[in-house]
Order: structure tokens, then C-alpha cells, then sequence
């Protein structure tokens, strides 16, 4: 199996807590997040991950070159700012086999990735969709999902639980080829309007979550992350 990363944003929201240093490596639990991310691919079975970076790309390609452990890594490079849309297009570019998965870089879900990729082929679909159930869904809104399948996604207020979308997404192809601009956001500007022509196959994790990208989560993932409490593992161990 192969992933791609996506590490190019620069962080703005993390800047109070981390600073000259893209979001990926900020230090968790004394590593790198992006070091707990590429262990876990690993014991889910990714041997390969394209990882495309932008923001200060030097500090992550020094310090993993074309190897962590047993996965090998290729770079997609930003040369300017191309927001989750141009990024994801520009390595996906790169792919010499799909399926692919791709995900966040500052985003660690526990899910069971040949289960995934499983349900995706069964369905023959273009794209599979990882979604959490949260208490509160109000920071990352709600997706709709109708007979197993992604049909809307809505904005909602702090205090309502539902579905959310995980940020773990499997191509079954390139779908962004064509029809957008450079640099664009793949949630807003090309998914959310095109949900109910993709319909996304839905498939929902419930192990852990964590997402580095604000300041109390950052925080709260130094004591969960750290070596006394980090079972995390195909078997789901966290239960969320």
C-alpha cells in the first residue's frame, strides 16, 4: 500500500506554540509528529509515501531523506503555496500505481487501512472517505452520509455529535487533473461541491483521533502520544 502526505501548509494557527518549524515536525512527545505518523503507516502496512511539502520542506527532507524504517519516501515540492487542493493534485501526479491513500500530516486516526482499501475496491468506487463520530463536530463540521455514502457536508455550531471527516481519503484515480486553479483547498473548493456527483464511499473509523493543528490539541497530544500511553496499532487499541 502507498500514501500520500501532505506536510506543506504553514501552520499559522500552531505559530503561539511552535515556531520556524513546519507543523509535521513539530516535536510530540519528544519526535517529530511526523515520525508517530510514518510508525503507524508503517505497522498498517504503507511501504511507500509520496510527501508533498512546501513551508520550510528543507527540515523534513533532511531529517527523513528516502527512508523511515521500512517505508520509502519521495517528495512532491511546493514551490509556492498550493493550499490541500494544488498539493494533493501536484503528488498525486506522481503516483505510479493507484489506489492511493492520502491524509494530513499533522492528523493521526486509527483506522484500519486493509479494511479500507478492501471496502473501496469491493465498491468500485473513485474515492473512500475515513469519518470519525464526535461528540462535537463543531471545529471540522458535520458529512452526511445516505446508503453508505458521503452526500453533503454542513457547517454546524460547538455541541452537536456526528460524523466528521477524518482528513483519510483513498483515489482510485487522479480526479483533479483539470478544472481548478493552482492553488486551491480540496475540502472546500473542490469536494464539498462536487459530493454528490463523487458520492464518496464512507467508511468510519473509531479508534483514536488526534490533529496537531491548534494549540490545546498540540498540548493534549504530548501526554497521548507519549511512549507510556502510545499503543496505537491496527488492532485499535485506542477506542476513541
Amino acid at each position: 500500500m502507498r500514501a500520500i502526505l501532505l506536510a506543506g501548509g504553514m501552520g499559522t494557527r500552531l505559530r503561539t506554540v511552535v515556531q520556524d518549524t513546519p507543523k509535521p515536525m513539530a516535536r510530540v512527545a519528544g519526535r517529530p509528529f511526523l515520525s508517530h505518523l510514518l510508525d503507524y503507516l508503517e505497522r498498517q502496512g504503507i511501504a511507500e509515501v509520496i510527501v508533498s511539502v512546501g513551508y520550510l520542506r528543507q527540515q523534513i527532507i533532511d531529517a527523513y531523506g528516502d527512508q523511515h524504517g521500512g517505508i520509502s519516501i519521495r517528495y512532491a515540492i511546493e514551490k509556492e503555496p498550493l493550499g490541500t487542493g494544488g498539493g494533493l493534485r501536484n503528488a498525486l501526479g506522481l503516483v505510479d500505481e493507484f489506489p492511493v491513500f492520502a491524509l494530513n500530516a499533522d492528523t493521526l486516526v486509527d483506522i484500519d487501512y486493509r479494511k479500507m482499501l478492501l471496502a473501496h475496491e469491493q465498491e468500485k468506487v473513485d474515492l473512500t472517505i475515513a469519518l470519525r463520530r464526535l461528540a462535537d463536530t463543531g471545529r471540522y463540521g458535520r458529512a452526511v452520509v445516505e446508503n453508505g455514502r458521503v452526500v453533503a457536508f454542513e457547517a454546524h455550531g460547538p455541541g452537536h455529535a456526528g460524523l466528521i471527516n477524518a482528513g483519510v481519503y483513498l483515489f482510485s484515480k487522479n480526479i483533479l487533473q483539470t478544472g481548478q486553479a493552482p492553488a486551491f483547498s480540496f475540502e472546500r473548493d473542490f469536494l464539498e461541491p462536487q459530493v454528490q456527483t463523487l458520492r464518496p464511499l464512507a467508511f468510519e473509523a473509531e479508534g483514536y483521533f488526534i490533529d496537531i493543528g491548534v494549540p490545546e490539541d498540540y498540548l493534549r497530544a504530548q501526554t497521548e502520544l507519549a511512549p507510556s500511553r502510545a499503543r496505537i496499532s491496527a488492532a485499535n487499541l485506542y477506542s476513541g
